[in-house]
């Protein structure tokens, strides 16, 4: 389904423009009511936690237990937490590296290279600084580039920086192991749910039409952190995502209960959380977690989330298996095109669209 907004509503301000100008203070357009406001002890003195840590290389003991074990803390994870982190992964470090690195070296070319690629609401596919389509609407201290990676059909690889002279090469090789270890991932959560291991895959399209993309995230250094956010609180509406941070620098923050809490990332780990397609796919037995992105005035911070998605026209209902008389379907289906649609439209907000899923009592 093609959006049928053809440009955006407002002149797109570009805010690593801004935060490169020496402002002092950040445009109203920019500052977020006090309710959404983070807490100036969350960016001085934040509440970390580590989610739990996942060592993916135990999967491959020939000890039972260990890989029991192992199953067992990923399942936990997904119910309890949403997220995990994982390491020995299979991807190569130095890949994870270089390409974190030609993204950001991306940010920093002249604005006129950047501006080639910049996007429109159709797709969403190039160089952005805003979600959503509202009028007035608040907006993030962010800057983004977002690529299509999967089905075969959307990739266009021209669409891609084409500076750095690495940049498309390392994309690829990037999705490609990412997709692997996707894939991976959705097996173990398909036998943790007591499916058939193949049965996400296959709900999110199988070899065909299952979808991925990228969004390479800049967050630049705000004057005044505590007015606004990098990314404004949602739960992500695909399906699994692996997020690649700065390893020195915090700024993702999870909702646990009532509090936000920092996540502390782990070098050559990637942040895995699980998507609102998954929370309805098991009947909600997993739990997709709202989810933010505090700014600094002494750092700029970049991250890689890659979204591995089900196909747009995918229709995504609860699993059959997990459905029964003492535990009707929580969720009503809906397309995977139709979904992402809301948070097109509207931008971040919260889990106000998969709680719009809930089927009536």
């Amino acid at each position: 389904m093609m959006s049928c907004f053809q440009k955006w509503p407002e002149p797109i301000v570009r805010v690593q423009s801004l935060s490169e100008s020496g402002i002092r203070k950040i445009p109203d357009l920019f500052v977020k009511p006090p309710s959404d406001r983070p807490y100036v002890t969350e960016l001085t003195e934040p509440t970390s936690v580590n989610v739990p840590l996942i060592n993916l290389e135990n999967l491959n003991s020939s000890n039972d237990f260990v890989r029991q074990e192992t199953l067992d803390l990923i399942s936990h994870a997904c119910r309890e937490w949403g997220f995990f982190q994982v390491v020995n992964h299979g991807v190569s470090n130095k890949l994870m590296e270089n390409t974190l690195a030609v993204w950001r070296e991306f940010f920093h070319l002249p604005l006129e290279e950047k501006q080639k690629f910049a996007n429109s609401p159709i797709t969403y596919e190039g160089y952005g600084s805003r979600i959503g389509m509202e009028v007035g609407a608040k907006l993030d201290w962010c800057d983004y580039f977002f690529l299509h990676y999967l089905p075969e059909a959307l990739r266009d690889e021209n669409k891609w920086p084409s500076l750095p002279v690495s940049c498309r090469k390392l994309a690829a090789e990037y999705g490609l192991e990412l997709v692997k270890l996707c894939r991976r991932l959705t097996k173990i959560l398909s036998i943790n749910l007591g499916l058939n291991e193949d049965y996400l895959h296959q709900s999110f399209g199988g070899d065909c039409d299952t979808s991925a993309c990228l969004r390479a995230n800049f967050y630049p250094k705000c004057p005044q952190p505590d007015l606004t956010l990098g990314l404004s609180p949602h739960s992500d509406p695909g399906g699994i995502t692996l997020l690649l941070p700065d390893a020195d620098i915090v700024g993702l923050q999870i909702r646990r209960g009532n509090n936000w809490l920092t996540v502390k990332p782990i070098p050559n780990a990637f942040i895995v959380n699980i998507g609102d397609q998954i929370q309805v796919l098991s009947n909600a037995i997993y739990k997709s977690v709202e989810h933010r992105v505090i700014v600094n005035s002494a750092k700029e911070r970049v991250s890689l989330a890659f979204f591995y998605n089900p196909g747009g026209d995918k229709l995504i209902k609860p699993a059959d298996e997990l459905v029964t008389k003492d535990c009707p379907a929580l969720y009503s289906s809906m397309t995977f095109n139709e979904y992402r649609a809301f948070i097109r439209t509207k931008g971040p907000c919260g889990k106000s669209q998969i709680e719009s899923l809930k089927s009536p009592r």
